[in-house]
């Protein structure tokens, strides 16, 4: 569910992150958006672990307000917890990779 906000309003998180699940090799993207642009240390965490952007993990901004990650060619070791982190503001959610079944 997406709020409507007040610009004078401290920063909140208007959508959060859903949890997705894929197979493995896709790709899965989480994004969570802010009321308002400017919030600063913005963190992505799989599990614990600080994400960077790289090859295989996209990090990206729009508008300074829409924040989206994109993990590419996902494993099975890769399910776990997704959580956006900006300031004190905190979103979470669940990343299921299935593997592909070879019984048809």
């Amino acid at each position: 569910p997406c709020l409507a906000l007040p610009a004078e309003e401290a920063a909140v998180i208007v959508c959060g992150l859903r949890s997705t699940d894929v197979f493995v090799g896709e790709s899965a993207t989480f994004t969570c958006e802010l009321s308002h642009p400017g919030v600063k240390n913005v963190q992505w965490w799989l599990d614990g672990t600080p994400l960077h952007n790289n090859l295989v993990t996209e990090i990206s901004e729009q508008d300074g307000r829409i924040h989206t990650l994109t993990l590419n060619d996902v494993a099975c070791h890769d399910s776990g917890t997704v959580t956006f982190r900006a300031g004190s503001l905190i979103s979470s959610a669940k990343l299921l990779v299935k593997g592909i079944s070879l019984l048809e």
